[in-house]
């Protein structure tokens, strides 16, 4: 489906306007002590428990329910409720991935499914995981926060689809070796305080042969330097709070601390472990113009940027945020 009608308002907008309301505490922000790089890692056991203790009191905080920059009016784990959780996401992603039936099915081949274990790490508002049960053997999530857990159990519960979803570290999963043929994680584990340390864990719970599609943020120099420091920083005047470029670039993003990848820097991280199947570069429609204020960024794109133009830019030339590789662990 290659959909050319107006997007919902971007979740990029929907944060940018969350600046100026109650929630401006999700971009105002520093990063834990110690954290300095993209993909910086703590420096010992001490530190490495302070970050995964700010991560995860502020995702308790801030769970996934895609409500930044304006209130769910349903029910709260009403089938109302979930599906207009999904709605903003679910337009958005249609702009740079486009899927023939179901969402996400250019990266997951859901007709396999049912002969798989299948894993997802860091479930937050349960989308993917109800996507998964749906057509998985079995599934398992996993997250660190209470309040993701509940999202997502009540999700599956309101459907009747079977599941366990867990509280547990990434970092130091209650799984035996060998549990699981396919593990999903989109945008989780570089929130993390250690994601080696969750690769490592990764490997271990795979089956031989199994494999792992991942997103991680992706370090570039339009999102990086462009967006982050031209447009938020300079232009938008954060750099001159921050006085770090780092900094600023943790401003735009949700979390406690976030780790971007140049696809380099990821390669070397994963090559050890797995054998790198494909990498894929994927971005917001917002992404390939940044130099624009929320509301009229909304009218520009829908009156003068085809959605194939947006597109080309974020995937084709690599300009997106979002990595996406398939690892494979050795049979």
């Amino acid at each position: 489906m290659d959909s050319e009608k107006a997007p919902a308002n971007d979740p990029a907008d929907e944060r940018e306007d969350a600046r100026k309301g109650k929630d401006e505490s999700i971009f105002r922000k520093e990063p834990p002590a110690g954290f300095n790089t993209p993909t910086g890692l703590p420096s010992d056991p001490q530190a490495a428990n302070r970050w995964q203790q700010a991560n995860r009191a502020w995702w308790e905080s801030h769970p996934m329910r895609y409500d930044w920059g304006r209130k769910n009016p349903h029910e709260n784990y009403s089938e109302a409720f979930f599906r207009e959780m999904d709605r903003g996401f679910l337009e958005s992603t249609e702009q740079f991935m486009p899927w023939q039936r179901i969402p996400f099915d250019p990266l997951i081949d859901f007709a396999s499914l049912g002969g798989l274990d299948v894993l997802e790490i860091g479930v937050g508002g349960g989308m993917h995981a109800e996507l998964l049960a749906r057509h998985a053997r079995s599934f398992t999530g996993i997250d660190l926060t209470e309040a993701a857990v509940d999202l997502t159990s009540r999700r599956l519960a309101l459907h009747g689809l079977a599941g366990r979803v867990l509280r547990m570290d990434a970092e130091a999963m209650q799984f035996p070796d060998n549990s699981f043929d396919l593990i999903w994680s989109w945008g989780v584990i570089h929130h993390s305080s250690n994601t080696r340390r969750v690769l490592e864990e990764m490997r271990r719970v795979l089956r031989p042969g199994g494999s792992a599609t991942v997103m991680v943020y992706h370090r570039n120099w339009w999102n990086y330097y462009v967006g982050a420091g031209l447009c938020d920083g300079i232009l938008k005047g954060d750099l001159f709070r921050t006085r770090s470029l780092h900094k600023t670039m943790q401003n735009r993003w949700d979390g406690a601390l976030a780790r971007f990848y140049t696809r380099e820097e990821w390669k070397e991280l994963v090559s050890d472990l797995f054998a790198l199947e494909s990498t894929r570069v994927y971005g917001q429609r917002s992404e390939a113009f940044p130099l624009m204020v929320p509301r009229l960024h909304y009218w520009f794109l829908r009156l003068f940027v085809p959605i194939r133009a947006s597109r080309f830019l974020t995937n084709q030339c690599r300009l997106g945020s979002f990595l996406v590789t398939t690892l494979r662990k050795p049979a």
